[in-house]
């Protein structure tokens, strides 16, 4: 793991295909294509949301926090350590995982692009 702010970091490549996926991009990024299988709640209405995650999420299980290209997830995967749950920062972001070939896709299950 790296990162100079102290925020953990996964690589795309390490990412299991039944692993949580935190997608805190805006609507329409999100409608644009994500990962299969991911929670979407935007990073501009994730604290009045945030119950919606620990709802989702794995009870021991870690969330891997993804944006566009990890900036924003950065600071949501910070705040969820604050917490003291385990999050990390999904490096690179949707852009590095669209690039390594992995699945993005609308809400209808077609072929997604990243914004």
């Amino acid at each position: 793991m790296h990162f100079g702010s102290g925020v953990p970091t996964v690589e795309v490549a390490d990412l299991k295909d039944d692993d949580f996926l935190l997608d805190v991009r805006e609507d329409d990024e999100w409608q644009a294509g994500h990962a299969e299988g991911a929670l979407h709640i935007p990073i501009s209405e994730f604290v009045a949301r945030y119950g919606e995650l620990t709802e989702a999420a794995p009870q021991d299980g870690k969330i891997n926090v993804i944006c566009r290209s990890g900036g924003r997830s950065a600071q949501v995967a910070m705040y969820l350590v604050q917490q003291g749950i385990d999050a990390v920062n999904v490096d690179g972001g949707m852009q590095v995982w669209a690039a390594a070939g992995r699945p993005v896709v609308t809400d209808e299950g077609k072929q997604g692009f990243v914004l």
